[in-house]
C-alpha cells in the first residue's frame, strides 16, 4: 500500500516527479496534514453508503481519505495539468472519478444523476480555492441539489461570516444567504502551516447542513435577498437610509416608513441587528412597493 499523499515529503516527491508548478491564479494550496483530513472526513460523516462530490482535488490528498470511506467519489478539477497526476495518485481507487471541468459551469443535477445512481446519501466535501469560495457555495445551495450537506475548508474570515449571528461584526448579507438554505457551523480552525504553499491567512472547516425548507416564509425570494443586500449596502447607515438609497427612492420614503411601522422594526436600526425572521417580515411588507 502506498504512503498517504498528505505528508510534506510525499507531496514534494509527487510535485517533483510531475514537475508541477503552482498557479497563483487558481488558488492552489495543497494540504499536508493527515489529522486535518481525518477531521474533515469525520465532520462530513462519510460512510460506505455515502457518495461524495469533491471540488478542486489538487493532487488528491483529501480525495484519497474520502475514497477510503466513501462508496464513490466524483471530483471536479479545473487544472488540466493535475489530471494525469490524479490518475497516478488515485490509481488504487477505482470508485473515484475525476471530471476536468469548472464546477461553476457544471450541470450538477445531471452529474449527480449520472454518477450517483442508487446512492441516497450525498455530500459535498472540499478544500475550496479561496478566490471562488462564495460563488461555489451559493451555487451548491441555490440549485437545491439532492445532497445532505456541504463540508468545506475555506478562508477563516469567510467561514466566520457564513456562520455569524445578528449583532456581530461578521454578520451580513452572506450570513443570511447561507443560513436561509442551511444550518451553518464553523467546525475546525486550520493554521496556514498545514498547506503547501502556505496561504497568507488561516482557514476554517465549515459544515452546512441543508434545510428541508427555509426557516422563514418569504413571498418572493429574489426580492427578499435584494432587501437584505440593500440593508447592508453601507453598514454605517440606518435601515431606512439604505433602503431608500439602494432599493427604492426618496419619494417612496413615507411608504418605506409605513412598512417598517407595520412590521414593528425601527428604521433607525442598522441591517446587522436584524434577524432573518425580521428581514422576512420586512421584505414581505415592502413587496407591494416593488411593484409600484
Amino acid at each position: 500500500m502506498r504512503k498517504d499523499i498528505a505528508t510534506p515529503q510525499y507531496t514534494k516527491s509527487i510535485l517533483d516527479k510531475h514537475k508541477f508548478k503552482f498557479k497563483k491564479s487558481l488558488g492552489q494550496n495543497f494540504l499536508i496534514d493527515r489529522n486535518v483530513l481525518d477531521k474533515i472526513v469525520a465532520t462530513a460523516d462519510v460512510s460506505s453508503e455515502t457518495g461524495v462530490i469533491e471540488i478542486g482535488p489538487g493532487i488528491g490528498s483529501l480525495t484519497e481519505q474520502l475514497a477510503k470511506k466513501a462508496k464513490k467519489v466524483t471530483a471536479f478539477e479545473i487544472d488540466q495539468r493535475l489530471i494525469p497526476i490524479l490518475e497516478d495518485t488515485l490509481s488504487d481507487y477505482p470508485h473515484v472519478k475525476v471530471i476536468h471541468q469548472d464546477v461553476l459551469e457544471a450541470d450538477l443535477k445531471a452529474v449527480i444523476e449520472a454518477e450517483f445512481s442508487g446512492i441516497d446519501d450525498l455530500m459535498v466535501v472540499a478544500n475550496l480555492p479561496y478566490y471562488v469560495t462564495t460563488p461555489i457555495i451559493l451555487k451548491l445551495l441555490t440549485e437545491r441539489l439532492p445532497i445532505r450537506g456541504i463540508v468545506v475548508m475555506i478562508q477563516k474570515e469567510v467561514a466566520d461570516r457564513m456562520a455569524a449571528k445578528p449583532g456581530t461584526k461578521d454578520y451580513g448579507s452572506l450570513s443570511i444567504a447561507v443560513q436561509y438554505y442551511a444550518v451553518a457551523k464553523s467546525e475546525i480552525k486550520v493554521p496556514k502551516t498545514v498547506f503547501v504553499p502556505q496561504p497568507n491567512v488561516d482557514s476554517s472547516v465549515i459544515s452546512l447542513t441543508l434545510r428541508e425548507q427555509a426557516p422563514v416564509h418569504v413571498e418572493n425570494e429574489n426580492f427578499f435577498f435584494e432587501v437584505v443586500r440593500s440593508s447592508f449596502a453601507q453598514r454605517r447607515k440606518t435601515l431606512l437610509n439604505n433602503l431608500q438609497n439602494n432599493l427604492f427612492s426618496k419619494e417612496q420614503k413615507p411608504m418605506i416608513e409605513g412598512a417598517l411601522q407595520e412590521t414593528g422594526i425601527d428604521g433607525k436600526r442598522r441591517g446587522e441587528t436584524l434577524s432573518i425572521e425580521e428581514f422576512a417580515r420586512l421584505s414581505n411588507a415592502l413587496l407591494p412597493l416593488n411593484r409600484v
